[in-house]
């Protein structure tokens, strides 16, 4: 993993939102310590299901909390149940431990227990194999301080819920956005060098772009989630509409940048299937995908704006120049100097059609 990640990676397990929970995590796994032996009948000699159940309760929003909970009980209910019938029917060997855990497997794969899918084989082996001729008492106790467990766990997620997410995957956005404008630069920077250039990082790293985008909806996905059933998320902003629609307006800008960074790259590499480059076009070139990504970092400034406007121009028109001189088409000038005006008329959607027809003429 490059530096870069491992660096996020540890940043990521810091985050205030992960350090909540797991601060939240101990303190219900100690209450489950501490509630699990004071419970009647046979399931106090099982107390040690009631940690497990808190833990395995805690995620970060309320409603993947509440819908894992309880899917994970259904997991352990059917489990249970599917153990039971062996217990009362064949009894407890070793092909009827293959032939539960077989089972139990097989219903996993159905989907409907979304996580407790995993519970089903295993409930079903730890009865068969730990309760053994105490079956009976194995189950109830099993099942009861997982649900105590998953109560306390919900409890504590309630009283002390985690911060909605809105924000985080906005900060992520913003990051994103300030990606493609370095690698818009990296492009800019590798053109005007002297052919080939020397790093290749940016043709090599536009096809994680993609991955990022699809990383980012999670987030957002997840930030959408963690408002339901959430009091924190009246004191915050609620609506992540803005933020879904500017990682759309991200996505489509960075398609046009991996198809400038495939098509440069074929030229600058000599793909079989590439076109040349005219030279002349090197520095025009250079300097719009420079100016458009400068728009990319401040989009509000006018002043960047204008100036992207007008490298795209120049780019344009010498790109029409050196067609009708070369009497041919210019290749991957013709194809950057459209996603490149394509990337300007997405960032001010306001004026898409008046910059399609500016451009156009």
């Amino acid at each position: 993993m490059p530096l870069r990640g491992i660096v996020q990676s540890l940043r990521d397990a810091v985050a205030p939102a992960r350090l909540l929970l797991a601060a939240k995590t101990a303190i219900a796994v100690g209450i489950a310590w501490v509630v699990g032996p004071l419970m009647p009948g046979v399931t106090d000699d099982y107390p040690y299901y009631a940690p497990f159940g808190a833990l395995i309760s805690m995620y970060p929003t309320l409603m993947s909390s509440a819908r894992s909970s309880i899917q994970t009980l259904l997991g352990l209910g059917v489990g249970v149940g599917l153990a039971a019938v062996i217990v009362l029917t064949a009894g407890p060997s070793l092909w009827t431990v293959l032939l539960a855990v077989g089972l139990g497997t097989l219903i996993s794969g159905t989907g409907w227990f979304g996580t407790g899918r995993e519970y089903i084989p295993m409930a079903a082996l730890f009865v068969l194999i730990i309760g053994g001729s105490r079956a009976e008492d194995y189950s109830l106790g099993y099942v009861t301080q997982t649900a105590v467990g998953i109560a306390i766990g919900l409890g504590v997620n309630l009283l002390i819920p985690p911060a909605p997410l809105g924000a985080e995957a906005a900060a992520r956005i913003d990051a994103f956005q300030h990606r493609l404008a370095a690698h818009l630069h990296d492009i800019a920077d590798a053109v005007a060098e002297a052919w080939p250039p020397e790093h290749s990082s940016w043709d090599q790293g536009a096809g994680a772009l993609a991955e990022t985008s699809r990383s980012l909806r999670s987030a957002l996905a997840e930030a959408d989630e963690s408002r339901r059933w959430n009091p924190r998320a009246r004191r915050r902003r609620a609506d992540t509409g803005p933020d879904h629609e500017r990682l759309g307006m991200l996505d489509d800008v960075a398609h046009q940048i991996r198809d400038i960074s495939g098509c440069l790259g074929d030229t600058i590499w000599q793909r079989p299937g590439s076109f040349p480059l005219d030279p002349q076009l090197d520095r025009p070139l250079s300097a719009a995908a420079h100016a458009v990504a400068d728009l990319l970092t401040d989009d509000r400034d006018e002043a960047v704006r204008v100036q992207a406007d007008k490298a795209v121009e120049e780019l344009l028109s010498a790109v029409h120049a050196r067609s009708m001189d070369a009497e041919a088409v210019t290749g991957p000038g013709v194809l950057t100097a459209m996603h490149l005006q394509r990337i300007l008329v997405l960032l001010e959607p306001e004026r898409g059609d008046q910059a399609l027809r500016r451009y156009s003429r």
